[in-house]
């Protein structure tokens, strides 16, 4: 990029702008940025200059810098938006990702207490629990534990035959068993990874993770399933538009 002196953007800025687009563009998450000295001479424009751009991309969350080294590109969190109701197979095609899942339990269970309530249901009823790994392009990024409200239909059963390391179970609610699902009640707060879900997840016991509770409803009020799940704190955000 030639810097244009007569433009009234700030020459930094212009900087910033390139290398932002340079980074949404050709460049990979992890890599490093060359150094200030040799930005400075592609740009042709004093370190000072270069420093206010990296420190921009660093505010806005970039780019991260440690005493001493070169700039290192964050990577870039998955983003959801929480203002529609998706599943995770979904959300992940849309944004262009290649989700994929491991089975970590397919059975049926007694009701949850968390779910009794919901679920309108008999103490001692049945639902079934699946328990699987969410993955990313092949990266963990959440671990996801379902309870599935079977009275509603008896066709939600088929559930336990299936192979559901590869299908939508929002799309099955859908396209095998006729339900509309209306809306879903969520609560997401931050909590501590404990050794288990560090283990699955690839992270280090401690760390912050994001853990979801979500109700989910049908077309006609029923509660077809209740969702725990946790999911990395350095791999994903979620977005929301609030209107006035």
């Amino acid at each position: 990029m030639k810097i244009d002196r007569k433009n009234p953007m700030p020459i930094y800025h212009q900087i910033y702008r390139d290398l932002k687009e340079r980074i949404e563009g050709d460049l990979i998450s992890g890599e490093y940025l060359p150094s200030e000295d040799e930005l400075a001479d592609q740009y042709g424009v004093s370190r000072l200059t270069v420093r206010q751009a990296l420190k921009n991309l660093m505010e806005d969350g970039i780019i991260e810098k440690q005493r001493g080294k070169k700039s290192k590109i964050k990577e870039i969190k998955n983003i959801e938006n929480l203002s529609q109701l998706k599943g995770f197979t979904q959300d992940a095609m849309l944004l262009g990702h290649t989700p994929s899942s491991i089975v970590l339990a397919n059975k049926l269970i007694n009701v949850p207490d968390q779910a009794f309530d919901k679920f309108k249901v008999p103490r001692g009823s049945k639902v079934i629990f699946l328990n699987r790994l969410r993955l990313l392009d092949g990266i963990p990024y959440a671990i996801e534990m379902a309870y599935i409200n079977v009275s509603i239909d008896v066709k939600l059963l088929d559930v336990l035959d299936m192979d559901m390391s590869k299908s939508s179970l929002y799309a099955f609610f859908k396209d095998e068993v006729g339900l509309k699902l209306e809306y879903a009640d969520e609560t997401i707060e931050v909590v501590q990874a404990n050794s288990e879900n560090a283990k699955l997840l690839g992270i280090q016991s401690g760390n912050c993770i994001l853990l979801r509770n979500r109700f989910t409803y049908t077309h006609e009020g029923q509660c077809i399933e209740y969702v725990q799940s946790y999911y990395r704190g350095d791999k994903y955000k979620f977005n929301i538009r609030i209107r006035s």
